[in-house]
């Protein structure tokens, strides 16, 4: 097997180097006939004459012949002696390679000589970019090269690239004809142009290739070809600095290299005088409306990546305003350029491929008709002709706009017209009508009385009925059914009336078909939804009534303010009024077996039973906890570890916790993330200063603090949940500002005068959104 590969590979080696030498060959043979076309004489001594030049240029063989086939330029001795203003030798200056260049580092007369035997291999601009790029990177220090080619209108044309991506290039594809673009100058003066200095090139250029900090420096180079130059070479560089005396030789060397080779699958076809090419544009030109005929263009590895316009209408008009004979001979998307991505291109190459003929969907435009703005439809048609394409663009007439719009409609519509001959019994229907129905066509149009035997067997009367209703009395129906079909039950909708003949008897029936069944799944599942929602709510709502229930029974409320330790004690609760939960809010307030006062407002996060199951947990558990010795803070302690570890409570909740040391006048008290106390003293308000306190079940680890409060007789102090200082759109600063200003408000002494306070605290709230729990408690003026 190793033997075998190694016999395959020198067989390939050797396949190639034929290959080369071939082609090779074939460049001198036509540099050779070229030189005979030009000056009449043998092979023979144009090979010698083509020798004679490389010797004395310094440039290898086959670098002359591409030179030779760029340039056509006369032999050596009628150089000198012809300066007649069309003389070839004036228009395409041939200078000899100087010891510069070829000292140069690299080996400049090397890589030419290479590049020489590489052009033989190169079949498209691409190929000769990606050649150059490969070539240049070293001696040059290239890293991107472009190639355009100057358009008749002006502007210019991107045929090859490398060192860019495909997304750059699309954006630099096709250059308009503007002042201040390097590459047009270049091929307007003819010489090459060097743009090193970043900062004084970008002011005077528009800069081709990208961003210009990208390329800080950058050669256009024209390549001699005829009377003016058409195609430039643009290298691009990624380092600054200007380019060296070596490299710029080198450059214009390659330039003037490349000319022949370019010249060799550039050109633009050209129309013969005489013969069949001449009879397919008389043809043309005579044709009426757009029509073109297209040759395409392939790539080496034979994809279409454009076509050639061999003939055009005179009504053939591009996005530049050229028309007819202007576009012979110029490429589809230097045309127009958003053709690639139209669905026509893939019939185009569809229609190449296959043989069959491609018409594309019809396309509203436009356009000016006697004078007014009108919109026609058009639809495009392609059809093989050997190994080209005739493309005509087809203007439709009204009718068959009409015709257009009644399949829109029907489409978009999901529905079809149906018509009905009741003497004859002959029947019509649209396309849509078999689609809609689940039936093939070949079968043929069902009679409008057996039309009901479609339907399921549950909506077969009401159609039976409404059709004999038709026939015999004349009256219209509108009448909805169901149809099994091979996807499952469709919903339709059947609506018919009668043409009635001078006596008034019904001879024809005409009327259309839809389907309703989006429309009906929708119906239903919104019917599902408003029935789950029906009895979601149910559920909430007796949910709501057990949870109001059981606070009621584990929170009951005092009807009259109460007395603990010789404090007078008052205690508002008001539930929510929006949504059905019942929410976590509590309270505690009860004299301890010492004579102390125990007061615990929380707030329990979520709302319904299992809300009220946290609070219930939380209100037993701290009362019995001080009861049973524990100070405020370690209660607090113990309340976040329980919440931490049972399983049956709900999330986190907040709390202030305060013992009343009757004997020395003392409140200490701590809380859990909970809102201060307010104390009201001799009229004015403040809110005590807050320990520390994280709120219960927030963490593992959290500090309490305690602080102390001696009261005095005439104090007033307020408990709260923050349901009575929360206000939508409003922040709880502006509600704790509110409370104290309303408490000041009012401080009577009097029973009952919680609820005043309570009115301007809720006053112009609207609907309640979180329950409200208030200890009011008051120090009496005189000791009890």
């Amino acid at each position: 097997m190793a033997a075998l590969a190694e016999v395959v590979a020198r067989q390939r080696a050797e396949m190639d180097r034929l290959h080369d030498v071939a082609a090779t060959s074939t460049v001198l043979e036509r540099a050779k006939g070229a030189l005979m076309a030009l000056t009449g004489c043998s092979a023979e001594a144009a090979h010698e004459e083509l020798a004679q030049r490389a010797r004395a240029a310094n440039r290898t063989l086959m670098e002359e012949c591409w030179i030779t086939l760029g340039t056509l330029v006369p032999p050596l001795e009628q150089a000198g002696a012809q300066t007649t203003a069309d003389s070839p030798a004036d228009t395409a200056p041939r200078p000899a390679r100087t010891g510069t260049a070829a000292e140069g580092e690299g080996g400049d007369s090397a890589v030419l000589g290479a590049l020489g035997l590489a052009l033989v291999r190169v079949g498209t601009a691409q190929d000769l970019a990606r050649c150059l790029l490969g070539h240049l990177a070293a001696p040059a220090g290239a890293d991107a090269v472009m190639i355009y080619r100057r358009l008749p209108a002006g502007g210019l044309d991107l045929i090859g690239h490398a060192g860019i991506d495909d997304t750059l290039a699309a954006q630099w594809r096709h250059v308009p004809p503007l002042s201040g673009v390097a590459a047009l100058d270049a091929l307007r003066t003819g010489e090459a142009l060097w743009l090193e200095d970043l900062a004084a090139d970008s002011e005077r250029y528009l800069l081709i290739g990208g961003p210009p900090e990208h390329w800080p420096s950058r050669a256009w180079l024209p390549v001699a070809g005829g009377d003016s130059p058409d195609v430039a070479i643009g290298v691009l560089r990624g380092s600054p600095g200007p380019f060296t005396p070596a490299a710029r030789e080198l450059l214009q060397a390659v330039a003037l290299l490349c000319a022949g080779r370019l010249r060799a699958f550039g050109a633009r076809a050209e129309r013969t005088p005489h013969g069949a090419a001449d009879v397919v544009h008389d043809l043309f030109d005579a044709l009426p409306g757009t029509t073109l005929l297209l040759a395409p263009l392939r790539t080496p590895a034979g994809e279409v990546e454009d076509y050639r316009i061999d003939a055009a209408t005179p009504q053939t008009v591009d996005v530049m305003g050229r028309s007819g004979s202007e576009l012979v001979g110029l490429r589809v998307l230097e045309c127009w350029p958003a053709v690639a991505a139209e669905p026509l291109w893939q019939g185009w190459l569809g229609t190449l491929t296959t043989g069959e003929p491609y018409e594309g969907e019809p396309y509203a435009q436009q356009e000016l008709v006697a004078g007014s703005h009108e919109l026609s439809t058009y639809s495009v048609r392609s059809a093989r002709l050997g190994d080209r394409l005739v493309v005509t663009w087809l203007r439709h007439s009204s009718s068959d706009r009409q015709e257009q719009r009644l399949a829109d409609l029907q489409r978009l519509g999901h529905l079809g017209w149906t018509t009905w001959n009741l003497v004859t019994r002959a029947a019509s229907w649209s396309s849509q009508v078999y689609a809609l129905l689940d039936r093939d066509p070949a079968h043929g149009p069902v009679p409008l009385e057996d039309l009901p035997g479609l339907a399921q067997p549950e909506d077969r009367p009401a159609l039976t009925h409404a059709v004999r209703e038709l026939l015999t009395e004349g009256q219209p129906f509108d009448v909805p059914f169901r149809i099994m079909t091979a996807s499952g039950v469709r919903h339709l909708r059947a609506v018919a009336e009668a043409v009635p003949d001078p006596e008034g008897i019904p001879v024809q029936a005409h009327g259309f078909v839809q389907d309703l069944t989006a429309q009906r799944s929708a119906e239903l599942a919104l019917v599902e939804s408003e029935r789950a929602i029906l009895a979601q709510h149910g559920i909430l709502q007796a949910e709501r009534t057990l949870a109001g229930r059981l606070q009621h029974a584990l929170l009951p409320l005092p009807r009259r303010p109460v007395r603990l330790a010789g404090l007078g004690v008052d205690v508002a609760y008001l539930p929510a009024q929006s949504g059905i939960h019942v929410g976590g809010d509590w309270f505690s307030a009860i004299e301890l077996p010492n004579g102390d006062a125990l007061f615990v407002v929380g707030d329990v996060a979520g709302h319904g039973i299992d809300a009220v199951a946290t609070m219930a947990l939380l209100r037993f558990t701290a009362k019995g906890m001080i009861i049973t010795g524990s100070s405020v803070t370690g209660a607090l302690s113990r309340l976040n570890t329980l919440l931490l570890h049972s399983r049956d409570t709900h999330g986190t909740a907040t709390l202030v916790l305060a013992r009343y040391k009757r004997d020395e006048h003392r409140l200490i008290w701590a809380q859990a993330g909970h809102l201060p106390p307010l104390l009201l003293r001799r009229g004015e308000p403040r809110y005590l200063e807050r320990p520390r306190g994280v709120l219960l079940g927030a963490t593992g680890a959290p500090v309490y603090e305690e602080a102390e409060c001696r009261l005095q007789p005439g104090d007033r102090l307020l408990l709260y949940t923050d349901g009575l200082v929360e206000r939508p759109g409003e922040g709880i600063e502006r509600g704790l500002e509110r409370l104290a200003q309303a408490a000041a408000a009012h401080r009577t002494d009097a029973p009952g005068s919680l609820g005043p306070l309570l009115a301007a605290m809720l006053e112009g709230e609207g609907e309640r959104r979180d329950d409200v729990c208030v200890l009011d408690i008051r120090v009496p003026r005189e000791p009890a």
